[in-house]
């Protein structure tokens, strides 16, 4: 039986596609049908293949967006010039701006009243063979910078993901905010990636420290001994299993609606794919005009039908994906090489997703985003092909983090640990504990439930720890978690909502200044 909310959504999604037909008729053009799966028009699919604007100029160009920049600096392995989008999809000439050879690129913001603030493009090498890591940093110039801000982006994306949140975090005093490409993904390089491990487990956390490791040594590259750390999604889920790996050095974790938290029978028991064939995706595509949907916080509805089902006496029902989807999963193909395969098809098949998910966006933003996407899918498989390794189909983890996430902050620190330290041959030390935010979209596809249900486990955990703690060591607890729902967001909170996001965040990182400071 239909609620009230249901009738009003629908009459709010009718009003909406009809002001839209209204307005498409008033301009004499022809409305687009919501069964236009894929919008862009063959002509303009092939103009894009054709341009094969280079991932280093669709960074640029969306990174031109933030406020008080508009000209990014951007590294680049060759000098090319940077054309932009235009918003019917073409590719317009160059608008002067250049991009030069270089490792290392730097932008100072003059006319900003948040700054100056100095903006940095660099790949940061790292050993091994071809492994470096795509950076992004800002900071106020002529300000000490005494805390560090470090973003990792979700599966497939890239540091661009984050160009509404650059300018509104680093107008705090006193930070640097780096943001970078994980390993294999965005503009990092992109290594062959192959699991070694022959038992289950052990493939799993090959997997993850794939990402995790060339994150500390990054670390180390920096010089970074404390910071705060900051992912989304599969780059959430990755933050929490470098904390436990490599305790010591973070001092406060946002999960922004991270993967891989509940635990379910089937990902935990799945079979994990061939090592000897390559990789596959998942990130589920959430429409944008879905950001008003009344059954919120449920992965395909699965957690509404479990509950229905529990109060019926039922099993619950096995995730709702198709065979074709779990077979493409257990076997590794990942979606991006989909877009590879399809040559000239390609920016039409992205389409399909990029035009609900900027759809939020004026146009020539959403374009620029479209091509920054595109620019990322068709690049050479590598770090893709770890996600059937971690999540099984249907993007639950297959070594769920609920299992683990009460160790955050609580991790044993010893000089021959997985960490740097100052203690002495044979001392230990354990981490005091750190605040631990989730933040999800109020229409999050990503279940905040699992927040919850983490919440009481990191509580759980800091209670049994101050039940035996010494007075010295309950006065320097810092350990704590909250759950913070963004309104109308999706799983993109840090796009959807991102005026609140970026003041939450604020909020937060002033927490920590307090606390370092005490």
């Amino acid at each position: 039986m239909a609620t009230a909310d249901d009738t009003e959504r629908r009459g709010k999604a009718m009003l909406a596609s009809q002001r839209a037909k209204e307005e498409a008729e008033a301009k004499g053009e022809k409305p687009k049908s919501r069964l236009a799966i894929f919008p862009l028009s063959y002509k303009d699919t092939f103009s894009q293949w054709w341009a094969n604007v280079p991932a280093a100029v669709a960074e640029h160009n969306v990174l031109s967006f933030i406020p008080y920049l508009q000209s990014p600096p951007t590294q680049s392995n060759v000098a090319m010039p940077a054309p932009k989008p235009a918003t019917d999809g073409s590719i317009a000439p160059a608008n002067g701006d250049m991009l030069h050879r270089t490792s290392s690129a730097s932008k100072v913001s003059k006319d900003d009243p948040y700054g100056p603030r100095r903006w940095q493009s660099n790949l940061i090498r790292l050993s091994g063979k071809n492994r470096a890591l795509n950076e992004l940093s800002v900071e106020r110039v002529g300000e000490d910078v005494n805390q560090n801000l470090v973003m990792l982006h979700g599966y497939g994306a890239g540091l661009g993901f984050f160009y509404k949140n650059f300018e509104g975090l680093s107008r705090a005093e006193g930070w640097k905010i780096y943001a970078l490409d994980l390993l294999g993904m965005g503009r990092s390089s992109r290594p062959p990636f192959r699991i070694r491990a022959k038992d289950r487990q052990a493939s799993i956390r090959e997997a993850e420290d794939w990402f995790v490791d060339s994150l500390e040594e990054w670390r180390k590259e920096r010089n970074l001994e404390r910071f705060t750390l900051f992912g989304h999604s599969l780059g959430g889920y990755l933050a929490a299993c470098y904390c436990l790996k490599y305790p010591g050095h973070v001092n406060k974790l946002f999960l922004v609606s991270p993967v891989g938290i509940p635990e379910d029978p089937y990902a935990v028991n799945s079979d994990l794919p061939d090592p000897a064939d390559p990789a596959i995706e998942a990130e589920i595509a959430q429409d944008q005009s879905e950001s008003t949907s009344t059954n919120k916080n449920n992965f395909m509805n699965a957690r509404a039908k479990g509950e229905e089902a529990a109060v019926n006496g039922e099993e619950p029902p096995r995730k709702p994906l198709s065979k074709w989807v779990t077979y493409l999963w257990d076997a590794n193909i990942s979606p991006f090489s989909l877009v590879r395969w399809a040559g000239p098809l390609g920016p039409r098949f992205v389409s399909g997703w990029t035009s609900r998910r900027f759809s939020q966006f004026p146009a020539e933003e959403s374009q620029a985003m479209h091509t920054y996407a595109y620019s990322l899918f068709k690049q050479r498989g590598s770090g893709e092909y770890a996600l059937a390794y971690i999540l099984a189909p249907g993007a639950y983890a297959r070594s769920p983090l609920i299992r683990r996430i009460g160790g955050l902050g609580r991790q044993w620190i010893t000089p021959q640990g997985s960490t740097s330290s100052n203690l002495q041959e044979g001392k230990r030390q354990r981490e005091s504990g750190f605040p631990v935010i989730f933040l999800y979209g109020e229409n999050d596809w990503m279940d905040v439930g699992g927040g919850y249900d983490s919440q009481k486990k990191l509580k759980d955990e800091q209670e049994k720890f101050l039940a035996t703690a010494t007075e010295e060591e309950k006065k320097s607890d810092n350990g704590s978690s909250r759950v913070v729902i963004i309104k109308k967001a999706g799983h993109h909170v840090y796009l959807d909502g991102w005026e609140e996001f970026n003041s939450v965040v604020l909020k937060e990182l002033r927490d920590v200044q307090r606390r370092e400071a005490r």
